[in-house]
């Protein structure tokens, strides 16, 4: 059995958490929570699916996903807020959710017969997405597309480690958890130590 499936259901949970803590920043209501968290948890995914010609997606077929995310925007709403998010733990759950998400989204590829970059890039699709699209509901420019610290760059270098240690006489369950820590711990890295890259200069 497939341990993507597990991987995608801990992601759809990390991203949704970031949303969801990303949208208490911004001080919304019920149905702010409910939405930033859902397009955060499935937009890449979803993208993935489209582009890999799964059907159903995989939140429709899987609809205790959206169930547990409205669970969880209740809990957010409900529960008064203590202080405000500390940007470290938004931080590590998207970094979290990245891993988790880059990796699944790589696998599935693999899965469906596509060359190692086209899966590579999927990967990077899947994991970065979803992020993109909680920033623009927020009224932030994505940090994909602007010189912030390392991003899609750990998940794409994530990818292929991924591919490299599943040729490996490791098992393909440990290749898929070392290469998710090692994306997770790559893209804090390069936030703690503001590793960017380069930029044209004119």
């Amino acid at each position: 059995m497939s341990i993507l499936p597990v991987v995608d259901a801990i992601g759809v949970f990390a991203f949704a958490l970031s949303g969801l803590l990303e949208a208490r920043r911004r001080d919304m209501d019920l149905v702010g929570l409910f939405v930033v968290a859902l397009v955060t948890a499935f937009g890449g995914g979803t993208l993935r699916d489209l582009l890999l010609d799964r059907s159903p997606l995989f939140w429709i077929e899987h609809d205790i996903y959206a169930i547990a995310i409205m669970g969880l925007s209740l809990a957010f709403a409900l529960i008064p807020a203590t202080g405000r998010v500390p940007a470290g733990v938004l931080l590590v759950a998207d970094a979290v959710g990245l891993g988790l998400f880059s990796v699944a989204g790589a696998g599935y590829a693999l899965e469906a017969g596509t060359s190692l970059f086209i899966a590579a890039l999927m990967g990077v699709m899947t994991g970065t997405f979803g992020g993109v699209i909680r920033d623009v509901l927020c009224n932030e420019l994505p940090s994909l597309f602007r010189q912030t610290p390392l991003y899609a760059t750990c998940a794409f270098a994530g990818c292929y480690l991924y591919f490299g240690l599943a040729r490996t006489p490791l098992s393909g369950e440990l290749a898929v958890w070392i290469a998710i820590v090692v994306i997770a711990a790559f893209r804090l890295a390069a936030v703690r130590w503001h590793w960017v890259l380069p930029v044209s200069r004119h």
